[in-house]
């Protein structure tokens, strides 16, 4: 680059306005951040990196000794899933129609990478290069996340993991070949076409492994097709011919919704299914 256009450069960056940041108004006081749970930095020896997590504590934390079930929330970063899940979680304990719950975001890094298995696929892999590190983040969540979280925070042994899309995929496939590692599992819209919908295929025998268990597990999928439908379509087919005993499960199919919208409409009833309150909505 010559020195013309580094200087054209500069004085671009210099010239342009800055972004529009609210702030103090006049006639209207000092201005204040809006806080919506708290951010901590978790050191991972399995990952190896850093893990940012995001913590919103019910509104009776403060008062007592009371343990809470906890729910684990996949890209659960602020630029990501954190502000509507955590919403729904707030609202759901407001007005009694879901219980009380630790929500704890994993803010992700790279999702491509966690939330999916090693795949045979050429165009997985040439698309996705970084994929296949599932097991290595289940390692994390149940020898490093878990135990943090359990250490820090007031827990019950009730535990719930919710997310859309690839991480459904990661949700469904953790239900299916770890399932002692959370109580209820919430897996919207999961990306069953992954590794040519080999997971679907392996849903039946999986299922057959499972040792008995109090557990439940929510599906839901919208007007989606390909692999995606087709695939749970197989894994609920699965379920009904040979359901592991103590497991609960339902599903959702939502026409009206497609892949970008499914996840806030779907989420609620999951979370009402999964964690009812004192004031269920029957």
């Amino acid at each position: 680059m010559n020195k013309l256009l580094k200087t054209l450069l500069l004085a671009a960056c210099l010239l342009a306005p800055s972004p529009v940041v609210a702030g103090d108004i006049p006639g209207l006081g000092a201005s204040e951040p809006i806080q919506f749970g708290t951010s901590y930095m978790l050191e991972s020896k399995v990952l190896d990196e850093r893990r940012r997590l995001n913590v919103l504590l019910p509104a009776s934390y403060a008062e007592g000794d009371r343990r809470y079930p906890v729910l684990y929330l996949i890209d659960g970063g602020v630029k990501e899933d954190w502000f509507h899940i955590a919403g729904l979680v707030q609202l759901g304990e407001l007005n009694g129609v879901t219980q009380e719950v630790i929500l704890v975001g994993i803010e992700g890094t790279d999702r491509k990478r966690d939330l999916t298995s090693p795949s045979q696929d050429p165009l997985d892999v040439k698309e996705l290069p970084t994929h296949g590190g599932a097991d290595k983040f289940r390692h994390f969540l149940a020898d490093e996340l878990k135990p943090y979280i359990d250490k820090n925070f007031r827990t019950a042994p009730e535990t719930g993991v919710i997310g859309e899309s690839l991480a459904g995929l990661f949700i469904l496939e953790t239900f299916l070949r770890q399932p002692d590692l959370f109580t209820h599992y919430i897996a919207i819209s999961p990306s069953l076409w992954w590794n040519k919908e080999a997971l679907s295929y392996q849903a039946a025998d999986l299922l057959k492994a499972q040792k008995p268990g109090t557990r439940s597990l929510h599906l839901a999928i919208g007007n989606e097709g390909g692999g995606m439908r087709g695939g749970l379509d197989r894994v609920m087919a699965a379920l009904k011919a040979n359901p592991p005993a103590g497991l609960t499960w339902d599903f959702q199919d939502m026409a009206g919704e497609r892949h970008h919208s499914i996840y806030h409409p779907a989420a609620l009833p999951a979370l009402r299914a999964a964690f009812p309150g004192p004031n269920p909505i029957k």
